[in-house]
């Protein structure tokens, strides 16, 4: 087994979705060799028309002997075209043969206890779906960029300490989702609750698996132990911007639609309107405000394509449905009083 004395682990296979992210791919590449554990590599670039490919080809191979003398575990995998986060990592995810899937966006880096640290988070929580690391800023690395994702009964996804100090969020925590920009998936429970859905194609993906995996009863947990940079908005351009507000509006809606039950969505629906309107006015102020009703009616238009993959309701998921809602409810507090 893989250790902190330097061996290779070929417990974990590290799925790094690439498009155009060249800029990126070096120091995300090399900070994976200084891992204590050394993981399996698997790259799906979507169709980069920037040398991504060319440059993985022509640095990485199967095989390769590091200059610390582990053997580097190493496979590119390339899609005729852009196929979106969600189908990319899903092809890496079967195309691993470990226990463990460490989903990693192409513009980070990691310390070099990250992988081993979510490792062991993960062998020691047998009902764990998901391990999610803390992120922080690339650019201000006293800032954190996420830690651990949460949902409340506005329709808001959130990670509570957005650019706060580093020193904060320092305890370990069950939160609603991961951040799939670094997290470790146990790769069994696929199975059990479903790949990631590629009509998300990107945004709030990570949060619809999460929650889904919930509602069946596992857990996605928070490990600060776990440190990942994060330069962020990578491939949208921005943090603000008309592709993201409309993918993510429509997305949001999906996924209320697709994991609450029907009960659910009539017991939050004030709240849910409340929501859609506080976002509408704040988008708007920031000229989005088309690009965001645009977005809520893809996502009717999506519920009405797709309404086959709600989650069905089972009676043994009633516990779940109820610690859920409320969770919904208790981080709505969480999210106003930030």
């Amino acid at each position: 087994m893989g250790s902190s004395d330097g061996t290779e682990n070929r417990y974990v296979t590290v799925v790094i979705p690439n498009y155009n992210g060249i800029k990126y791919l070096g120091a995300c590449m090399e900070s994976l060799f200084q891992q204590t554990m050394l993981p399996e590599i698997i790259v799906v670039d979507n169709s980069s028309s920037d040398g991504s490919r060319e440059y993985l080809e022509n640095n990485y191979r199967d095989g390769q002997l590091l200059p610390d003398g582990r053997t580097l575990s190493f496979k590119l995998i390339e899609m005729d075209k852009n196929t979106g986060f969600c189908h990319a990592v899903n092809v890496g995810i079967k195309a691993s043969a470990t226990e463990f899937v460490f989903l990693l966006n192409n513009d980070t880096t990691l310390d070099q206890y990250a992988v081993e640290k979510l490792y062991h988070t993960m062998c020691r929580h047998e009902r764990a779906f998901s391990v999610a690391a803390k992120m922080l800023s690339m650019n201000a690395n006293h800032l954190i960029d996420d830690c651990g994702d949460y949902y409340c009964a506005l329709g808001w996804a959130f990670t509570p300490g957005k650019d706060k100090g580093s020193n904060e969020y320092n305890r370990k925590a069950y939160i609603t989702a991961a951040c799939g920009g670094a997290a470790m998936y146990r790769k069994m429970c696929f199975e059990t609750v479903g790949y990631f859905d590629e009509a998300h194609f990107c945004y709030l993906e990570d949060m619809d698996i999460g929650y889904r995996a919930r509602i069946y009863g596992y857990d996605n947990i928070y490990d600060p132990e776990a440190i990942v940079y994060h330069a962020g908005s990578a491939s949208s351009g921005s943090r603000y911007n008309e592709f993201k507000q409309r993918l993510t509006a429509a997305n949001n809606l999906y996924l209320i639609y697709k994991n609450f039950t029907v009960l659910q969505i009539i017991l939050n629906l004030p709240l849910i309107i409340m929501g859609i309107l506080i976002k509408a006015v704040y988008f708007e102020k920031r000229h989005l405000g088309k690009a965001y009703v645009q977005g809520l009616l893809e996502g009717f238009s999506r519920i009405i394509r797709y309404h086959d993959r709600k989650v069905p309701f089972r009676m043994t998921h009633i516990p779940a449905y109820v610690r859920l809602q409320a969770e919904l409810w208790v981080n709505c507090i969480r999210r106003v009083s930030e």
